[in-house]
């Protein structure tokens, strides 16, 4: 088991890894809208998930991965009424359309409107 590390993305706020290689998967830590140069959350869902997608990009690629192997996604929204807003967005990431799980939660780390966690291969 390796740790990934990087700059590029928000430091964890909490006792575990950015993401975590394990034999030839890669498994991220749920990810919100925060910049990693501000440490701060963007305003609104769609500012959010589009930084949270970069943030993934970037423990992928310091795992040697990148989003056309992402396998599993799971995304958690503060509201479900942006479910087509977040498909727009998502798909601009993912062009090979992992399995994928969308879940509407009553609350998140730091009151961020969405949290985005995957699975992918080396």
């Amino acid at each position: 088991m390796e740790i990934i590390k990087t700059d590029k993305a928000p430091k964890a706020i909490g006792p575990y890894s950015q993401g975590i290689i394990a034999g030839d998967f890669i498994y991220t830590s749920g990810q919100l809208g925060i910049d990693p140069k501000t440490g701060e959350l963007a305003n609104d869902i769609a500012s959010q998930a589009h930084q949270a997608f970069k943030n993934i990009g970037e423990i992928l690629k310091a795992a040697g991965s990148s989003y056309s192997k992402v396998v599993k996604t799971t995304v958690f929204v503060k509201n479900i009424g942006d479910f087509g807003l977040i498909n727009e967005i998502y798909s601009q990431y993912f062009i090979s359309n992992p399995a994928r799980s969308l879940v509407e939660v009553s609350n998140l780390p730091k009151n961020a409107l969405i949290e985005i966690e995957i699975v992918s291969t080396l």
